[in-house]
């Protein structure tokens, strides 16, 4: 019997997985991206429904989820970090220009 994975990702244009069960720093989550199978080596602990990067994601770069941008880096994200509100502000309810 296949295992299932303890992260999804949405759409292949993601740049972030969705964890679906609690997982720890130091961990390794192979997950399907693009038609193939990564293997990604956890940096921090990530509670379940949290996300982690794919890859590299720059400071000011768009967090994208759904295939869509969701948020904004505010600060540089290492493959395999927690991607949250402590490094990322959300674009839902944000006006241009404030």
């Amino acid at each position: 019997m296949a295992s299932r994975s303890k992260a999804v990702v949405i759409n292949e244009k993601d740049n972030v997985a969705t964890a679906v069960a609690p997982m720890k720093t130091g961990s390794t989550v192979s997950i399907e991206v693009q038609g193939r199978v990564e293997k990604i080596k956890l940096l921090s602990d990530i509670p379940m429904g949290h996300k982690f990067a794919l890859r590299e994601i720059d400071k000011g770069a768009d967090v994208i989820k759904y295939g869509e941008p969701i948020g904004m880096t505010t600060a540089a994200i290492a493959k395999g970090e927690h991607v949250h509100v402590h490094n990322v502000v959300s674009h839902r309810g944000r006006k241009e220009g404030a």
